[in-house]
């Protein structure tokens, strides 16, 4: 029993020294000069240098590109989530006829690649005059992540005792005030796992706006990342800084909500 215990303890650890080493190789990366990136042998042992982050927040509108990549992201994820409590419990408590067709195309909307719609999407924006618009770009993300925020919180719910809601409604509350003082309050897993998702999505998106926004004061962080190849070859010290930079805030919200998000991913993907 001891031994099958250990086999399977190391079994974990290597795997997630596999899964951190690449986090590990570009953090390190990111304090090496680019003397010791490039060479033919990894270089473990190393004077750290801050100079490559030096370079990559020096570059022009560094911070308009930070500033973006928060408006869009966070107005995405708060959009769609309050768009989507009211879905997501008009499906999980309501009978309506086309329920389950409602269902099966937020099922299909989800599994589109969303690359597919760029042509379509870049029609429109230039036809409409919506091109180089934060507006357009929170749009877009809104509706990428709208159908998974549905989904995961109508399973949540759906797992809310019906009981509850009806001992609101029979104690004087109507059904607004039912959602909001019962429901509401036992969403927070589900939220927390959504937001995290939705954050995730809308802050790494990179073909949207490099089609639809050109001008670079309405670009946002994922386009900053490309900044640092030239004609003469990719700066990789700079590359691997502003990598770090770049995930540094997803790693930080996943911190923050990892226990509740996780228990949100799982409850709200297989109930109701």
């Amino acid at each position: 029993m001891r031994v099958g215990a250990i086999a399977k303890n190391g079994g974990a650890l290597l795997i997630a020294l596999v899964l951190i080493f690449p986090v590990y190789w570009m953090f390190a990366s990111s304090l090496k000069p680019q003397s010791e990136i490039l060479t033919k042998d990894p270089v473990f042992l190393f004077t750290p240098t801050f100079d490559n982050y030096t370079k990559a927040t020096g570059v022009d509108l560094f911070w308009t590109y930070v500033t973006n990549s928060l408006i869009v992201t966070i107005g995405a994820v708060l959009i769609s989530l309050g768009v989507a409590l009211a879905a997501a419990f008009a499906i999980a408590r309501m009978k309506f006829r086309g329920r389950k067709g409602l269902v099966l195309g937020i099922m299909m909307a989800q599994m589109a690649p969303w690359e597919v719609m760029v042509i379509v999407v870049y029609m429109i924006a230039r036809d409409g005059d919506y091109l180089n618009s934060l507006g357009t770009l929170t749009a877009i993300y809104f509706v990428m992540v709208l159908p998974f925020t549905i989904w995961t919180l109508r399973g949540f719910i759906a797992a809310v005792p019906v009981e509850l809601e009806e001992a609101a409604l029979i104690d004087g509350c109507n059904r607004g005030q039912a959602f909001m003082k019962v429901i509401f309050p036992l969403l927070a897993p589900g939220l927390m796992s959504t937001s995290l998702f939705g954050f995730i999505t809308a802050w790494n998106e990179f073909a949207m706006v490099l089609i639809l926004n050109k001008e670079k004061e309405s670009q946002t962080l994922p386009l900053w990342l490309t900044q640092f190849q030239t004609a003469f070859g990719s700066d990789w010290g700079a590359t691997m800084a502003a990598s770090t930079l770049f995930a540094l805030p997803v790693l930080l919200v996943f911190a923050f909500l990892q226990r509740r998000a996780v228990g949100g991913l799982t409850a709200g993907a297989v109930k109701g």
